[in-house]
């Protein structure tokens, strides 16, 4: 994969990052949180163009203003709500992105769809079910979000039955570890504190990201030329 170099300093950063987060030291967010993304946003700038490749960027984007506007959620509830906004926004994005990747088998397979379906759905219902005692005015703009993320999910599960090995697997689970990511952080929030919940609120979410734009690079390899 070319630039290498901005994945590797990518699982670097991450690793110090969260080790500082395991060893308690949460206050230093503020400088190594922001950089995290735009490190693993250069990697997928600089690599080789592709048709889908600036709505990849776009959704990292949104990913990075939600991390920013989240350090501040201790000022009020309002940057929790614009950071919630924020990554409604990439998720969507998100699946836009999964909608155009190319498509090696026409149908999925059918029966295992709709069993991952269910369990999506299971989940969204669940968790939704699960929190909404707790959620007082919240309760509307997070089943908004929890809805989204499963369709977000919903979309890489089908890519995961249609497109091309090795990138749909890394798609489908770095789509599954951002739900997991937010599934902690609401239970974090609204319903009783978690140990280490940050650190492993931001592993997941910083998996999920690395697997989800290297599957999507994986998805759209240099082309062959044939010989003439």
């Amino acid at each position: 994969m070319r630039n290498s170099s901005f994945f590797k300093l990518y699982v670097a950063f991450s690793i110090v990052y969260l080790a500082i987060l395991v060893s308690g030291y949460e206050r230093f967010d503020l400088f190594l949180k922001p950089i995290l993304i735009p490190i693993i946003g250069f990697g997928a700038y600089f690599y080789r163009k592709f048709p889908t490749q600036n709505t990849l960027l776009i959704a990292l984007v949104f990913s990075w203003i939600g991390d920013v506007i989240l350090l501040f959620t201790e000022l009020g509830e309002i940057y929790f709500i614009l950071g919630l906004v924020s990554f409604l926004t990439a998720h969507i994005i998100y699946c836009v992105l999964f909608n155009k990747q190319n498509r090696i088998r026409k149908k999925q397979n059918k029966p295992f769809f709709i069993f991952g379906s269910v369990l999506i759905a299971i989940y969204l219902i669940g968790m939704v079910s699960f929190l909404m005692p707790y959620l007082g005015e919240l309760q509307i703009p997070v089943s908004v979000y929890a809805s989204v993320i499963s369709i977000m999910l919903l979309f890489a599960f089908n890519g995961f039955l249609v497109w091309e090995k090795p990138g749909n697997g890394l798609v489908f689970l770095g789509a599954l570890l951002f739900v997991i990511s937010d599934s902690i952080l609401a239970v974090n929030k609204f319903y009783a504190p978690i140990p280490k919940s940050s650190f492993f609120i931001m592993l997941t979410y910083l998996l999920a990201q690395y697997l989800i734009v290297v599957g999507i690079l994986k998805l759209n390899p240099k082309k062959i030329q044939q010989p003439v």
